[in-house]
């Protein structure tokens, strides 16, 4: 039996190098994106204890942070269709650099879309929660809701169970919280609305993002000041 093992698990070697490597590049499309970041942080150095928000396109996109939020200083770190596990893959480069007085991260949409489970969503962002931490203990960490995207329709089953998931692990970590947009933006028939967005039915328009800005900004009053 031991021999039988021992081959299977030579076999399976391969697979589990490919796994890693797939897993190494698909982190690595983002480099470009990062190092973009970093010239950025020499050209005009971040403001010492700044917010940091953080994630997927519905952060890059969120171009007006200063100004929504004029009260403390905000860095973005939004790069493109990324998932959670890329922050955290990225942390030590734009995290640790800007030591933040809290973090706000919106992410795990396009991980649903590219087949994680639910469960992988929040053990992927307790990951990051474990890595920020390591990096600045006890920094405050709000995780914003996944949003019900009109474009993203048939996954509002899985969309739900991430975000109770989420909901339930921050209600369990002192000065993590889960902000609800996902309520807010359902329709009376429990159905994503297009109002919120624009004509791709995925990224928000400055509507959604006055309803985002007035869930945070409670958040941010708490724990900044």
């Amino acid at each position: 039996m031991k021999t039988v093992a021992f081959l299977l698990l030579l076999c399976l070697l391969p697979s589990l190098a490919r796994a890693r490597d797939n897993r190494e590049n698909d982190h690595a499309q983002w480099n470009q994106d990062i190092a973009a970041f970093q010239a950025s942080d020499r050209q005009h150095p971040p403001a010492a204890g700044a917010v940091l928000f953080i994630g997927s396109s519905s952060i890059r996109f969120w171009k007006t942070l200063a100004s929504d939020f004029p009260e403390v200083k905000t860095i973005n770190r939004g790069f493109g269709g990324s998932e959670i596990d890329d922050a955290t893959f990225f942390a030590d480069r734009i995290v640790a650099p800007y030591h933040p007085r809290a973090i706000v991260m919106y992410a795990g949409d396009n991980d649903l879309a590219d087949g994680d489970s639910p469960a992988r969503v929040r053990d992927d962002f307790a990951a990051f929660v474990r890595k920020a931490r390591a990096l600045d203990p006890g920094v405050p960490i709000a995780f914003i809701a996944i949003k019900p995207s009109v474009a993203r329709q048939e996954l509002l089953p899985q969309i739900r169970e991430a975000n109770a998931l989420v909901r339930r692990y921050a209600a369990s970590k002192h000065g993590v919280t889960y902000l609800d947009v996902f309520t807010p933006m359902l329709g009376t028939d429990g159905q994503p609305q297009a109002k919120w967005f624009i004509g791709d039915g995925l990224h928000m328009n400055r509507t959604g993002y006055a309803l985002w800005i007035d869930i945070v900004r409670p958040w941010l009053d708490r724990v900044v000041k």
